[in-house]
């Protein structure tokens, strides 16, 4: 059995704990030690989370710069905690995590947009991100 008895690898469990963390930054004004150590009560971090945790929020201006230059009629502000958060996470890895794939942020991306956003939410990552990398 995996991880929780969820997921089948250690990094998989770290993606999914990483997918929160950027969204209670955002949504509470966390720091990322506060964000990941609430997140995961006693459990241990790693460096997979922290890693992408600290570099979404060291780099979120440039990541919104990035976002912002693909999207059209909309504005940053106008979009969604979740989306936001999911695009970030995204963004990032796409542009600084060379050894992730692009299609695999985006897969993934989308289905967290699927799971968490409402019915419209993986169109619109899907859409935005797809322009981010042609």
């Amino acid at each position: 059995m995996g991880i929780k008895g969820v997921v089948n690898d250690e990094s998989e469990y770290s993606k999914r704990k990483s997918d929160a963390s950027p969204f209670s930054i955002d949504v509470n004004n966390s720091e990322p030690a506060e964000a990941i150590q609430s997140f995961l009560g006693e459990e241990e971090g790693n460096y997979f989370l922290t890693g992408l945790v600290e570099g979404v929020t060291q780099n979120q201006g440039g990541i919104d710069a990035i976002i912002v230059k693909h999207l059209e009629n909309w504005t940053i502000d106008r979009i969604a905690a979740v989306e936001k958060t999911i695009l970030r996470i995204a963004t990032y890895e796409i542009h600084y995590m060379e050894d992730i794939p692009e299609s695999v942020s985006i897969n993934e991306a989308v289905e967290l947009a699927k799971k968490y956003g409402d019915e419209q939410s993986g169109k619109f990552v899907n859409g935005v991100l797809s322009k981010i990398i042609f």
